[in-house]
């Protein structure tokens, strides 16, 4: 069985070592192994990932639940917050996705559409927005609407934790979801579970604009790029998949935009949650590697 474990909090001294000698004390085996001091917000954050022999799985000598349990322990005595999440869990289940939004409707209706068609084998208990637009989207696809910004838009990121904890969310999906998470939420969710449709080719055309600069830089391809999510901003080594096309010089910026949101980033991020859900690829050490 394989585990990730993630805990964020105030940094001082003696955090992970309580952690990784109960793991190891059960006899899990570390896979990776990632720590973060940042001191400027003087926050500890920790990711592992671990492996359990079937043998003790299926015993009982190990279970998620069970590690769960000690992990609180372990975090109320040291100030943590930490999440034990399993890949595995939900293996002769369907894994539970979030879908977050905010105006364009084609990428993650392309999501819910491939849901429901079968093309990718996961359930999507829950749509996310930080704007009221997309609500009716959620509701045609039978999914829950959790509206989780303000006026302006501005998004309550502890209101989104809460949500994908209420419905046990596997992996959240940002489809076309514009604001940017902080590193708190990414380091919570950390360990392949956040993935990202940006409208541009990684790592060429990061930022919020990519068609824009592709266009002043006079290419005549353009693309899109799903990734994993960790939390340096479209670090660009995280791909999952990248699709492009290609459109003749002169093309209006207006026209090369319309095809890249209606028909080019809803197959990119399609084909990228499908590989992940369908668990052919993973992110290890920001590094997105084949299963074997």
């Amino acid at each position: 069985m394989e585990v990730v474990i993630t805990a964020l909090g105030p940094d001082h001294t003696g955090l992970a070592d309580p952690i990784i000698h109960h793991l190891t004390g059960r006899g899990a085996r570390i896979a990776e192994i990632q720590m973060y001091d940042h001191d400027e917000q003087s926050l500890f954050a920790m990711l592992c990932r671990i492996q359990f022999d079937e043998m003790s799985v299926a015993k009982g000598q190990v279970s998620l639940s069970q590690l769960q349990a000690e992990m609180r322990q372990i975090g109320e005595h040291t100030g943590l917050s930490i999440r034990v999440w399993s890949p595995d869990v939900r293996s002769s289940a369907r894994p539970r996705l979030a879908v977050a939004c905010t105006y364009v409707e084609d990428t993650p209706r392309a999501i819910l559409q491939a849901v429901a068609e079968g093309t990718i084998a996961a359930d999507v208990p829950v749509v996310i927005s930080n704007r009221k637009k997309l609500a009716s989207l959620a509701e045609e696809f039978h999914s829950e609407f959790r509206m989780i910004g303000d006026d302006q838009g501005g998004a309550d990121n502890d209101a989104l934790i809460r949500t994908l904890d209420e419905f046990e969310v596997d992996y959240l999906i940002l489809a076309r979801y514009m604001r940017v998470l902080p590193a708190d939420v990414c380091w919570q969710f950390a360990g392949g579970r956040i993935i990202n449709l940006h409208h541009g080719l990684l790592p060429g055309f990061p930022g919020f604009r990519p068609y824009h600069d592709a266009n002043n830089a006079r290419m005549l391809t353009f693309g899109a790029t799903c990734h994993f999510i960790i939390p340096e901003l479209d670090a660009g080594n995280q791909t999952i998949n990248q699709r492009t096309f290609s459109v003749a010089p002169g093309t209006p910026i207006e026209k090369i935009i319309a095809e890249g949101e209606r028909d080019n980033e809803p197959k990119c991020l399609v084909e990228g949650v499908r590989r992940v859900v369908d668990r052919e690829v993973y992110l290890h050490f920001h590094r997105v590697m084949p299963r074997k």
